[in-house]
Order: C-alpha cells, then sequence, then structure tokens
C-alpha cells in the first residue's frame, strides 16, 4: 500500500509544470552523462599523477575549465572551481579584505537587489571596519550605472553588481559600469549566477575582474560553480580562504569534484551551441504566460524591456501570494522570492529596495522557466487565480 502511495504521489508531481528555474534548473542529458562517466566509470583523482585514471580525470578538469571560460570570453586558466556562486561571491569579496587593509582602500560599492551572497559578505567587511556604498534601484529594480559610477572614491576597493536579478530578472548595466571603471583602481565584481550561458556578450567585457557563476541554473548538478579572476597585467591580489592542498591555483584548496565539474563542462558546452534555440523557446513561454495572466490584471514587478527572457515577476492586485501559489500547487510550481530565504516570512528585500507598495509586494509571485518547461494549461491556471477573487 506504501508503494502505491509513493508512486501515485510521483505521478501527481510529475504532472506539476515546473516554473521555479531561477531557484534549481533539471539537469541536462548531456551533463547527466558526464556526471554518470565520471562518478561509475572514470573515478580518478584529478591530483593523482601515476596511473591513468588520475590522467583521465585532469583531462576531464581542464576541458571542463575550457567550456566554462568560454561562456565569458575568458582564459581556461582564469576559471576557478567552487561549489557554487555563494562560495565565489564570499571568495571575489572576502578574498580581497588583506589587500583593502594592506592598501588603505576600504570602501566598497554594492547595490540593495543583491542576493544575500553577496550583501552577507559586505556586511562582514562593514563590520570589521570597511564602508559601504549600497545603490538603490529604480521602480523596475534596475540600477543606475551613474549612480553606481558616482558613488567611487579614491579608497574604493572593489564594486559589486549583480548582471540579472535572481527576484525579478532585471538586467543591470553592466558593460557601462565596467566601461566607466576602467581605470579608476577599483575592482569589478559581476554574479551572474542567472546569466551566465544565457546572455554571454556582456560578461566578455575584460574590464569585469571577477564573475561569479552557477552550475545548477545552467543544467548542471547542484554543488559546483566557478569563479572567473581575469589574469590582467596587475594580478587581482585575491587570497584564500580555507587552506591546504593549494589547488585551483590556492585559492580553493581540496579534492576537485571531478564528475560534477564535467558535468558543469558538458551544460556550458551546450550552452554555447544551443543558446539561440533556447531563447526562442523561453521567449515563446513568456508570452504564453503573459496572455494569459495579463487579462486578470497582473502587474509586472521589472521590466520585459530590460529583463531575462526566463523570469517574470508578478503581483494579482488583492491576492496573496500564498493564497495564488495554494491553488495553483498541483498545477505549477513557482515561488514568492528567492529559494535561499524562502523559509523566511520577511518581505523581499529587492521588491522593498523598489520602493513597491505592501499589498504588491505581499502579492509577488516569481515564476522562471527554462527551454525545457513543459507549460501548464494556462485557460485552467487563469480559472484558478480568477476563483480566488
Amino acid at each position: 500500500m506504501a508503494l502505491f502511495v509513493k508512486q501515485e504521489t510521483y505521478f501527481v508531481w510529475q504532472m506539476t509544470s515546473y516554473f521555479d528555474c531561477a531557484a534549481t534548473a533539471p539537469i541536462i542529458p548531456d551533463a547527466r552523462a558526464a556526471l554518470l562517466r565520471f562518478t561509475d566509470l572514470e573515478y580518478g583523482n584529478a591530483g593523482s599523477r601515476t596511473h591513468e585514471f588520475g590522467t583521465q580525470a585532469k583531462r576531464a578538469v581542464q576541458a571542463a575549465r575550457a567550456q566554462v571560460a568560454t561562456l565569458a570570453g575568458a582564459r581556461a586558466d582564469e576559471v576557478i572551481f567552487t561549489s557554487g556562486a555563494t562560495e565565489a561571491n564570499n571568495l571575489a569579496i572576502l578574498g580581497l579584505r588583506a589587500h583593502g587593509e594592506a592598501t588603505g582602500k576600504r570602501h566598497i560599492v554594492t547595490t540593495a537587489i543583491e542576493h544575500k551572497a553577496v550583501l552577507e559578505p559586505v556586511q562582514a567587511l562593514v563590520g570589521a571596519g570597511f564602508e559601504a556604498t549600497i545603490i538603490a534601484p529604480d521602480s523596475h529594480g534596475r540600477i543606475s550605472d551613474d549612480a553606481v559610477l558616482a558613488a567611487l572614491r579614491p579608497d574604493t576597493l572593489l564594486v559589486s553588481v549583480m548582471h540579472a536579478n535572481n527576484e525579478t530578472g532585471a538586467l543591470q548595466p553592466i558593460t557601462t559600469i565596467a566601461a566607466g571603471l576602467a581605470g579608476s583602481g577599483a575592482f569589478f565584481h559581476v554574479d551572474a549566477a542567472q546569466s551566465f550561458g544565457k546572455l554571454s556578450a556582456p560578461l566578455a567585457d575584460p574590464n569585469i575582474h571577477l564573475i561569479s557563476v552557477s552550475g545548477h541554473k545552467l543544467y548542471a548538478p547542484k554543488g559546483i560553480g566557478a569563479l572567473i579572476v581575469r589574469r590582467k597585467e596587475t594580478k587581482i591580489p585575491i587570497a584564500p580562504l580555507i587552506y591546504g592542498g593549494g589547488q585551483e591555483r590556492g585559492l580553493r584548496p581540496g579534492t576537485l569534484p571531478v564528475a560534477i565539474i564535467a558535468a558543469f563542462g558538458a551544460a556550458c558546452a551546450a550552452a554555447s551551441r544551443d543558446v539561440n534555440k533556447r531563447a526562442a523557446r523561453c521567449l515563446e513561454i513568456r508570452q504564453h504566460l503573459l496572455d494569459a495572466l495579463l487579462p486578470l490584471g497582473a502587474v509586472i514587478n521589472g521590466s520585459l524591456e530590460d529583463g531575462l527572457a526566463s523570469t517574470l515577476n508578478l503581483s494579482f492586485p488583492g491576492l496573496d501570494s500564498e493564497a495564488v501559489m495554494l491553488v495553483l500547487k498541483d498545477l505549477v510550481a513557482l515561488s514568492n522570492g528567492s529559494a535561499c530565504t524562502s523559509a523566511s516570512y520577511e518581505p523581499s528585500h529587492v521588491l522593498l529596495a523598489m520602493g513597491l507598495p505592501g499589498d504588491r509586494i505581499d502579492g509577488a509571485l516569481r515564476f522562471s522557466w527554462c527551454h525545457m518547461t513543459e507549460e501548464p494549461d494556462w485557460v485552467d491556471v487563469a480559472a484558478r487565480i480568477s476563483s480566488l477573487r
């Protein structure tokens, strides 16, 4: 009887359309094949130099490093593998602490809409005597490049601005910020967890010194990501946060997880190949969603013109987001904010920073999808939401 219940539950779960790809995305076949190959068959340690198992593992890591680098116009030796974008953000920000203290450059510029994996390391530095200027967005969730550049000071150590916001999908003007920072002496860090492999051209800008990326947002397994550290004329003085082993240019010691690194590389290779086709499919899904939900009075929190093709944040006036998610529970899997703070009932810091009214924030829902997303019956979705009024 228990087995039957599990099968039935699994069937219902599989019938639900998954619209929470900004939290984590499904793994693609190419990545799954690489994961299984280097888990079951070629399971050597990339640091073992005395046998073929280690040699094959090292080759897989080198290939993946090049595949990741390609998506940011970087060199393979500029890719430092991490456990994900959160670790990469911490390494980029906290790793500059010693340099800032040694040079007297203790000022950081960032934005109010950053992921907590940026805001909390910045606050840790503030607690250690640094200063931070936090730039607020406009009502569409966009940061002004002029405001960022106007905040620069002679003692500015780092500017950290995300590429695409994880809650609204709003794209930030990282290209113009990078151009404005050239020659300033400040390092520029971009959290590209949501955009990596989807919008590569802006990330190839050589004036972006540090880029954080995540595997599980790009259809690879969880637990792998990277910090891209440009090897410019002046070495970027990142110091490690942990010690022991010397792997990853000494910045991230520990045995390399070859299987998930290889899977991440395969996912990056597929993204290079299929980026245009994927974008077209995501835009098609977005149009179907808009056609179904805008007639219900849905309000967009963000911008269609300056946002990812695969993320929309919507509010339904008069409706609470929890009520909408409940009525759609067996039809659409979605969220009302970042997965990293989903256990908290505090209002979204992103939407608060945008200056949205409380009822609009309370009703906000994040729909995020990918090229593999199976669409729901949008007529049914609209009917269920309408039933709440």
